[in-house]
């Protein structure tokens, strides 16, 4: 995720970075400037159509279609947008839970027994960073701590957060056993437990979800044939300067379809997706001092 200054808005107009849609849409931009030269010469100077009235009727049309598709993108921007909070406040709602286990359990729990406390002061960081790798269909090692001296080695062909939160559960249950937590104890921590796998449930949802075929088609077809023809209509009243004219409007129309592609998924490892790996370190430093 990029960190920036909202104030400085001056310098945004002059900033790239490696999301910037200017890159992307660069080849399009010469692609449509020579189509655009091409058809203002044919109908300019070859053609001759600058008296054809049914011809400069399709700038009526495009017209019309401008604020169909204006509305399309509105959508799309907000529906993607929506997805990116979504995933923003569940990994919020994440590091709360995080540092309420590590609160109580740390009241909880007997001074004397410090070896339940390294436990956990692992595997809460462990189960964020497994959700984060999992999210991002990866598994990376380095990141999950060892407990009590013993290594870390879930299966990777399976679901890993439900393997890390099975393992806080069946700790949990087992200090249960020895007396180390009272039932009732119990109940207040199985509730921060199960917001863990509550929290992967809805992270999956936004990950496998995405926006319908369909839908992301058309609005990209739309685009297209918008851009298509519009020489074909402003011409006559702008001559050759529909060249820059259909440049701009596709980097507006284009640019607000790509932003939307990259937000809808917040946890992968685009410039403007979600801080993670931030998220996570913060959840270990956290617990840590908790516990």
């Amino acid at each position: 995720m990029i960190n920036y200054n909202p104030k400085e808005w001056f310098t945004f107009i002059f900033r790239i970075h490696k999301a910037d849609t200017v890159r992307k849409l660069f080849p399009m931009f010469i692609t449509l400037s020579v189509y655009s030269a091409l058809i203002a010469w044919l109908e300019l100077s070859v053609w001759k159509l600058s008296d054809s009235s049914e011809l400069k009727n399709i700038s009526m049309m495009h017209q019309l279609l401008g604020f169909v598709i204006s509305l399309l993108l509105v959508f799309r921007t907000n529906t993607a947008y929506d997805r990116w909070w979504e995933g923003r406040r569940q990994w919020g709602t994440l590091v709360n839970s995080s540092r309420n286990l590590a609160m109580k359990l740390q009241s909880m729990l007997p001074v004397e027994n410090k070896a339940a406390r390294a436990y956990f002061r692992a595997m809460i960081p462990n189960y964020a960073f497994g959700l984060k790798n999992h999210l991002r269909k990866t598994y990376l090692p380095e990141e999950m701590e060892d407990t009590a001296g013993e290594p870390l080695a879930p299966d990777i062909s399976r679901h890993v957060p439900n393997q890390l939160a099975l393992q806080l559960m069946n700790k949990t249950n087992e200090l249960f056993r020895e007396g180390q937590l009272t039932g009732d104890q119990l109940i207040i921590l199985n509730n921060e437990l199960q917001s863990f796998t509550e929290i992967c449930g809805a992270c999956e949802r936004i990950k496998n979800t995405p926006i319908p075929f369909s839908y992301s088609v058309f609005i990209k077809k739309f685009i297209f044939f918008y851009i298509m023809t519009m020489p074909f209509g402003f011409v006559f009243s702008l001559g050759y300067l529909i060249i820059p004219m259909v440049v701009f409007i596709f980097f507006v129309l284009a640019s607000l379809e790509l932003i939307a592609e990259e937000i809808e998924d917040p946890f992968g490892k685009d410039a403007n997706d979600l801080p993670l790996d931030t998220i996570c370190n913060n959840i270990r430093l956290h617990v840590g001092e908790l516990l």
